[in-house]
């Protein structure tokens, strides 16, 4: 799969285990996806580093010693509120999966994702949208239940295109593969995201999926 980006974005992974950094880092770099300029252990290290390193892009686990993922993506963007973050996870995680979404993360990937959902992901966060795996998201929505949004569903009214957008939205399309498959400018696709986030109070596409799968408004 061809990234299609102007340039290779550079990469900073954090994660307590050496050899998952090392594969993934030979892996990221064999396979030519982007250009991996650091690497921590915890978020500890990531912070430090992170004053001298301006990645494109972080790979972040979620539970590492000393500082986790959660404390140190908050940290992060503070110190740089467009730093774009992909939670590399594993189903023992799922407790944290909301606090992430909330914080603003851009992505989230399984661990035990292939090398394609990997590009995708980073592909997707790259060029300004999100990628969420259904297999996570699966385990958000049953998970979260306290998390429903204020609004409810009888106040919101979409249009019929509306919806075409959003079930696409949920089944993982990016803009341009959207508007592509509904005949329409990328520029629409993005007015019609916009208003759906605006319509039902969701600060971010992730959250706009859990709404739209908890409502029943779309069945992934």
């Amino acid at each position: 799969m061809a990234t299609n980006l102007p340039r290779k974005p550079e990469l900073f992974i954090v994660d307590d285990h050496l050899i998952f950094r090392q594969g993934l880092k030979s892996l990221i770099t064999l396979e030519n996806i982007a250009i991996v300029i650091g690497e921590a252990s915890n978020g500890i290290e990531f912070l430090e580093l992170l004053s001298h390193k301006k990645p494109d892009l972080v790979l972040m686990d979620i539970d590492m010693p000393y500082m986790n993922g959660i404390e140190a993506t908050e940290k992060a963007l503070d110190m740089i509120p467009d730093l774009k973050i992909i939670v590399f996870t594993m189903f023992s995680d799922e407790d944290y999966y909301y606090k992430m979404i909330e914080l603003g993360v851009k992505g989230f990937i399984m661990k035990s994702g292939g090398i394609n959902e990997l590009e995708k992901a980073i592909r997707d966060v790259m060029i300004g949208e999100s990628y969420f795996s259904n297999e996570i998201l699966r385990k958000i929505i049953n998970n979260i239940s306290h998390h429903t949004a204020k609004k409810t569903i009888e106040k919101i009214h979409l249009s019929a295109r509306e919806m075409e957008v959003l079930q696409h939205i949920c089944e993982g399309l990016n803009n341009e593969e959207m508007a592509q498959k509904l005949f329409i400018s990328t520029k629409t696709v993005k007015s019609h995201r916009a208003n759906l986030l605006e319509k039902t109070c969701c600060k971010n596409t992730p959250r706009l999926i859990i709404f739209a799968v908890k409502n029943k408004l779309v069945e992934l």
